[in-house]
């Protein structure tokens, strides 16, 4: 089951694995902001973030969570509970529990850390926008979804081509005007055409912190969603 399980779901599912420091940085920006940094407007990473409980984010202390893959008859599931003060990690599966620190790892955990790293990008995105370093956006107004063909915003970033686990990929975020993220594109590489297009839904808020449970893509064979979320100031 390991080594089965184990490559079907990296197949599907490392999409996001961008090694992050975890605290908040500023974003390499591809336009020119001066004027909004002079009058101290929010850019439009650091707005979604915050229309998703970033403000809230300090005081959290620990968050649990499960990660489900339903790809056709298949179901992947693993579980980790995190506090983000100081970086100690316990991801569990079916066959093992492992308790590591992100401060202190070795090339041992690399691969349960890229999958951590993969599955709390899934879960917290928004904020990802803003504690990630080295990447650039582009910001685009009234644009049809993918899926939804809904007419929404679109935000792509562009990861740099060296750190992380995977570097260089791309998303593009659609958003209404209300920030909320409805649906994204992952493309490996900044390739030009997708690897996997999803929904962002069902969202609950957690102790002030505003979590999407569900993506799903447009042919209803893919499902990827939490469950056992808890979050602990």
């Amino acid at each position: 089951m390991k080594k089965t399980i184990l490559l079907f779901i990296v197949s599907i599912t490392l999409l996001a694995c961008k090694k992050t420091n975890d605290s908040t940085n500023i974003i390499e920006e591809e336009t020119n902001l001066s004027s909004k940094d002079s009058l101290n407007i929010l850019t439009t990473p650091e707005v979604i973030a915050n229309k998703n409980g970033l403000e809230s984010w300090a005081a959290v202390s620990e968050i649990n969570f499960t990660f489900n893959v339903d790809r056709g008859e298949s179901h992947f599931e693993r579980s980790w509970t995190w506090n983000p003060k100081s970086n100690q990690v316990i991801a569990t599966s079916k066959t093992d529990t492992i308790h590591y620190n992100r401060n202190n790892l070795d090339s041992l955990l690399l691969s349960t850390d890229a999958a951590f790293i993969n599955d709390k990008y899934w879960l917290l995105a928004p904020f990802n926008l803003v504690w990630d370093t080295g990447f650039n956006y582009s910001e685009k107004e009234n644009i049809i979804a993918p899926i939804s063909k809904d007419t929404l915003n679109k935000l792509t970033i562009v990861y740099n081509n060296e750190g992380g686990y995977t570097p260089g990929d791309a998303y593009d975020f659609y958003y209404g005007n209300d920030f909320i993220i409805r649906e994204w594109t992952y493309r490996k590489g900044n390739d030009s055409l997708p690897s996997l297009i999803t929904t962002w839904e069902d969202y609950q808020v957690f102790n002030e912190l505003n979590i999407a449970k569900t993506h799903k893509d447009s042919t209803g064979n893919f499902k990827l969603y939490f469950t056992n979320i808890s979050v602990k100031k």
